[in-house]
């Protein structure tokens, strides 16, 4: 088999379309991953992915980006704070519906809730987050985190919020946690929430080809109101945001026309 069938093997397995990722990298790590198991080829190491939970759970963590901690880029939460949130509170009020795609181990959407708290009553606050990944939902589920992943949120935060726990962990506390809803979802298939006032997808979509990217996108633009904001991440700055029905309000952050 070579990384074509390979290829469209994945696909009927886990429904992950790894023709949307650039194919050099993505085969490196593949092969990389394949190699570390020991297994002689793809062949091999798909008929273990069929019969061996642990593998496929292993393989499927390993394809997805789990790169996250709370309040990641801080000059970009201060903009979300000092204008995004008033501004999505004058024109859609105070039940807000914001998608935390791609929010991986839960560090994003839990950030959200803390600093729209500052703006909104704590049971006011919805936060829908998904993840391909069953096994970094898992985690954002637990709410536990190390010192690494909250070195960047403001303290604040941290002592209100969280809980520490032994020398250097860190848990989310009950009444944060109940505020977000964690769900499986893959951007590339599965169809998208509708009625965003704001979708956060931040330092995932850089892994995608730029056909993919594009389309993820319109896709957005199709969830969110008008007037709605798209905040991306540092590496992610929308180059044709106009052909595709956004205006750019500020670096990272573009409104649905």
């Amino acid at each position: 088999m070579d990384y074509t069938g390979f290829k469209k093997q994945v696909f009927d397995l886990t429904r992950i379309d790894l023709n949307a990722y650039k194919e050099r990298q993505m085969k490196r790590r593949i092969d990389a991953l394949i190699s570390k198991n020991k297994f002689t080829g793809y062949d091999a190491y798909v008929s273990a992915l069929k019969s061996d939970t642990k593998l496929f759970e292993e393989f499927v963590n390993y394809l997805t980006i789990n790169v996250s901690e709370f309040y990641r880029n801080p000059d970009q939460w201060r903009n979300l704070e000092k204008e995004v949130y008033p501004y999505l509170i004058s024109q859609f009020g105070k039940s807000l519906k914001i998608w935390s795609a791609a929010c991986s181990t839960g560090d994003e959407p839990y950030s959200l809730v803390m600093t729209l708290a500052d703006f909104l009553p704590l049971n006011q606050i919805k936060i829908i987050a998904t993840d391909i990944d069953k096994q970094v939902l898992e985690k954002a589920r637990a709410g536990l985190y190390n010192q690494k992943s909250v070195s960047g949120l403001p303290k604040k935060y941290v002592d209100k919020y969280m809980t520490k726990i032994g020398a250097n962990n860190y848990q989310v506390n009950d009444e944060v946690k109940a505020r977000v809803e964690f769900k499986q979802h893959n951007l590339l298939k599965d169809s998208y929430p509708t009625g965003c006032d704001m979708i956060v997808c931040r330092n995932v979509v850089i892994y995608f080809t730029d056909d993919a990217k594009n389309e993820i996108y319109r896709k957005f633009n199709n969830s969110l109101k008008k007037g709605g904001i798209l905040f991306v991440g540092s590496t992610e700055q929308i180059i044709n945001y106009r052909d595709l029905n956004y205006d750019s309000i500020k670096s990272f952050f573009y409104k649905k026309l």
